[in-house]
Formats: structure tokens, C-alpha cells, sequence
């Protein structure tokens, strides 16, 4: 086992122990796949939830330009419904699973077949 998939691994126990959901583990997969190195790096591999900077980076970056979204609050909304899914009083948020959980808030499955 690689250290991506104990990574994904990690990740896939994230989802199941702190937010409830069961992974679908090709999706994981390829979300992990696409956050690229940065899940090797223990700061860009979190998302630091608190700084107003960090989450539209992820909203920019991610929700309009990966995802294709609109851009407006309702952008906004998912991301801080998503934070709060992982749970607030948790220090590691991993983007990886964060990218996941809005990847399927937005029923955007298709971006990554």
C-alpha cells in the first residue's frame, strides 16, 4: 500500500468517523488524485476552516473554476455547511474530504468521471 492510499484510507475513516458518510471510493480517489501533491504537505493538506482567506481560495479555485459553480452565496453556504458537517471543534480538516463533501453537496460527481 502506497502512501496515497493510506492517505485515501485515512481519509475514507475521516468520512465515516467525524461526518457520518459512507465514501464512495472511487470518488475519494480521484478527488485525492486531484488536490495533486498537496496532501503530502501537512499544512496544505488541511484547510484551516477559521481564516476567511483560506475558504475563498477554496471557493475561487475550486467550486468556480474546478467545479464549474456560479459564484454567489450560495457557494459560501455549502462550504460553511460542509465545515460544520466535519465538525467545528475539529482541528484537521482535510481538504481532500472537505473537496469531496462539496463535490457531492453540488452533485458534481460528473467532474471527475
Amino acid at each position: 500500500m502506497g502512501k496515497r492510499d493510506e492517505l485515501i484510507a485515512k481519509y475514507a475513516a475521516d468520512l465515516k468517523e467525524k461526518c457520518g458518510m459512507t465514501a464512495d471510493m472511487d470518488l475519494l480517489t480521484k478527488v485525492t488524485i486531484g488536490c495533486g501533491p498537496s496532501i503530502y504537505n501537512d499544512d496544505a493538506s488541511t484547510v484551516a476552516a477559521s481564516q476567511s482567506s483560506e475558504l475563498e481560495t477554496i471557493k475561487n479555485n475550486f467550486l468556480v473554476k474546478k467545479l464549474g459553480l456560479t459564484d454567489g452565496p450560495q457557494l459560501m453556504d455549502a462550504l460553511n455547511a460542509v465545515l460544520d458537517t466535519y465538525g467545528q471543534s475539529n482541528r484537521n480538516k482535510y481538504r481532500a474530504v472537505v473537496y469531496y463533501m462539496l463535490v457531492k453537496h453540488f452533485g458534481k460527481e460528473a467532474v471527475y468521471a
